[in-house]
């Protein structure tokens, strides 16, 4: 896994990318969260391509895990990727009703995420 620090202003965020999966279960998602809390970050951009399938089929309920982790320790996660691929209503209305929170957002660059991240 790979950490670059985006920093903007007085924001840091991390940027997790991988050959690999990073996250397949909650305690993977914990474990990051562990690792961007000793690198003093508390704002996190992933890739939906390290992300496990099964997180945006929300009948594995495990999006509502991991997230919920996040939420728990107030770190705000952006997930970048192309979205468009995803069709059914569930995930399309939770990828929408995310967007318009700050705590989880599905963007398509990192540029975006950033600016969201860091308030812009």
């Amino acid at each position: 896994m790979r950490t670059e620090i985006h920093e903007r202003g007085a924001t840091r965020i991390a940027e997790l990318t991988a050959e690999k999966m990073l996250i397949s279960n909650a305690e993977d998602g914990l474990q990051l969260l562990v690792d961007c809390y000793y690198q003093d970050v508390d704002k996190m951009i992933i890739w939906e391509k390290n992300i496990t399938p099964e997180f945006f089929d929300l009948k594995t309920g495990l999006a509502g895990e991991i997230l919920q982790k996040f939420s728990n320790y107030r770190v705000q996660v952006a997930i970048i990727g192309d979205f468009s691929k995803y069709t059914s209503k569930s995930i399309t209305d939770f990828i929408y009703e995310s967007n318009k929170g700050r705590q989880v957002n599905f963007l398509g660059s990192v540029e975006q995420a950033i600016d969201k991240l860091s308030g812009v």
